[in-house]
């Protein structure tokens, strides 16, 4: 059941925390700005219950919320991809003005990895490639009221028109004493797992087609 309070805001202040789209990227994270918090999770989305027999791209994210985020909007990301698709070119995107401090931490089976403005270009993927960045992303909202948004997405494995398996794990850590969680979107389903404990939320889901998330907190 989504808050009242949820219901008012909207989900594009953090959105493009990752848009992914092999050869041709492109974020559509600034849909985002004129839909209401309700629409996330809307649109060609399909969970998957059993996994392909082939490895799929594994896309992982660690969030830290400090304690200063909550007057700034920036938070720490670790930043994980296994699997990637055995193309030439790809791409990372991310929403300009909401990332910096972009850096390739970590890279197998690639040729080149490297930073251009807000993406990430990468080169002569082979199978079984790894790639690691860090980076801060202004990605939570100030709601008013008490109330905090941290939005995501949209998280995708795209090539031309199509939507391909792709595993996406997500990991938020936020000081439990300065926040509450109040809602999760999306619910644990059929190929989605959530897990939450004090101080930490965790994420788990197979899929084809956008995937977004959205967390809202509390000050207690």
């Amino acid at each position: 059941m989504l808050s009242p309070r949820r219901r008012r805001e909207t989900a594009g202040w953090a959105a493009g925390l990752l848009a992914f789209a092999l050869c041709a990227g492109g974020s559509r994270a600034g849909d985002l700005l004129f839909q209401s918090a309700d629409a996330v999770n809307e649109g060609p989305l399909r969970l998957l219950e059993t996994a392909p027999d082939k490895p799929v791209h594994h896309h992982q994210n660690r969030i830290r919320i400090e304690s200063d985020s909550l007057a700034s909007g920036w938070v720490a990301l670790a930043q994980c991809h296994d699997n990637l698709d055995a193309v030439p070119r790809a791409q990372i995107t991310f929403r300009e003005g909401y990332v910096r401090d972009l850096k390739v931490e970590q890279t197998r089976g690639i040729g080149e990895a490297w930073v251009e403005g807000a993406s990430v270009q990468l080169s002569r993927i082979a199978p079984g490639s790894r790639l690691c960045l860090s980076a801060r992303m202004r990605a939570l909202r100030d709601a008013g009221g008490g109330y905090f948004n941290l939005v995501g997405g949209p998280y995708m494995r795209k090539f031309l028109d199509g939507y391909y398996p792709m595993r996406v794990t997500l990991d938020i850590d936020y000081p439990q004493a300065a926040l509450h969680v109040v809602d999760v979107s999306p619910q644990p389903a059929p190929g989605l797992a959530l897990q939450e404990q004090p101080g930490h939320i965790r994420m788990d889901a197979l899929f084809e087609g956008e995937l977004f998330t959205l967390v809202q907190f509390v000050r207690p």
